[in-house]
């Protein structure tokens, strides 16, 4: 009986390292997409600039710090807003959870937007 015990103990123990294991991954992944939206907004707000270079910067972060299964639940876009005033990055994140039923999915929207550069 003992050792019935024990191994459920230690199957638990497992399992709760793992949620704790997937929740900070889900965070690292949060701070990864924050940096991508904003470096895709600063790049988009530099002087005659574009959307597309807007996302291509985001997208290159995402890339090198996000790659893999994680980074494909990230949905980035980037626009032109106020007559080529702002330059917002927008991204819909959906991280999915490591052991499905017992961990959550997570989902969020993130910002980031930059005032664009003038002619002086």
């Amino acid at each position: 009986m003992t050792t019935a015990q024990y191994v459920a103990a230690t199957a638990f123990s497992l399992l709760v390292f793992v949620m704790l294991a997937n929740f900070i991954v889900f965070l690292y992944a949060r701070g990864v997409v924050r940096a991508a939206v904003d470096e895709g907004a600063r790049a988009g707000g530099r002087f005659g600039a574009s959307e597309a270079e807007c996302e291509s910067r985001a997208d290159d972060v995402l890339g090198d710090l996000l790659g893999g299964g994680l980074g494909s639940g990230v949905d980035l876009s980037c626009r032109d807003d106020g007559g080529d005033e702002v330059m917002r990055a927008h991204a819909e994140v959906v991280l999915r959870g490591w052991i499905p039923g017992l961990t959550p999915d997570w989902s969020f929207t993130l910002e980031a937007q930059s005032v664009k550069e003038r002619t002086p």
